[in-house]
């Protein structure tokens, strides 16, 4: 589902900011990226979304290696890469429905089926009563499971979430974590970049930690 195949990433003005690395996740296996801030986390999720290219190595997402992939398919891509990030980048002038069915308007899809589509993310996450609300009438724990909606109304086979709880108190990260679990249980794949240890101890996944830009652990949990 996800591989990473002696990876570098550098950049001209800051350098080299992933080192060699190498990985492999299954298809619906979940899994936790940890390291200090700058450690290179974000960078390889950016590279999974085709954000970013890698300036050497193979990574392949779903059978395509996104080393080579031309741009024209880079759209399809994205729509199989659900993304979840802290800010959550929710627009404000937009009802919760409108900000989760963007992406199905973008793709195309009939009314009706957004709709549909919508709705039922919706109700996963527990917001299906807060769909005409606008985003600064919620707190920031339902803002976020409007981002996790959005990121999910497409029914992608990979999720990757940007430290996701970063801006939430301690009970309601686990819930976000909880929720994360419900899509691993049906078959997605999810790589989630958080600081908060102490819950990715307690949860027990696999976790891969990256240091200056190196994979220096990769723990498969229970």
């Amino acid at each position: 589902m996800i591989l990473f195949d002696h990876v570098f990433k550098r950049y001209p003005e800051r350098g080299e900011a992933l080192t060699n690395i190498s990985f492999e996740m299954k298809v619906g296996e979940m899994a936790f990226l940890t390291g200090h801030s700058g450690a290179g986390k974000s960078t390889l999720l950016r590279l999974i979304g085709l954000l970013e290219r890698p300036t050497r190595g193979q990574i392949l997402v779903n059978g395509r290696d996104l080393a080579t992939l031309p741009q024209a398919q880079i759209p399809y891509h994205r729509r199989e890469v659900g993304m979840i990030f802290q800010d959550h980048r929710l627009l404000q002038d937009r009802s919760v429905f409108d900000n989760v069915a963007l992406p199905l308007v973008v793709a195309g899809l009939p009314h009706k089926e957004v709709g549909r589509r919508v709705r039922a993310a919706l109700d996963q996450v527990g917001l299906l009563k807060r769909e005409r609300a606008i985003p600064v009438a919620l707190s920031g724990g339902e803002q976020q499971r409007v981002g996790i909606a959005r990121a999910v109304v497409g029914r992608p086979p990979v999720l990757l979430a940007d430290e996701p709880t970063g801006n939430l108190d301690p009970d309601l990260s686990k819930e976000i974590f909880q929720l994360f679990e419900r899509f691993q249980y049906v078959g997605v794949t999810l790589l989630i970049a958080t600081h908060d240890l102490a819950l990715v101890k307690s949860m027990h996944y696999r976790t891969f930690t990256l240091g200056d830009g190196r994979l220096i652990n990769d723990t498969r949990g229970w």
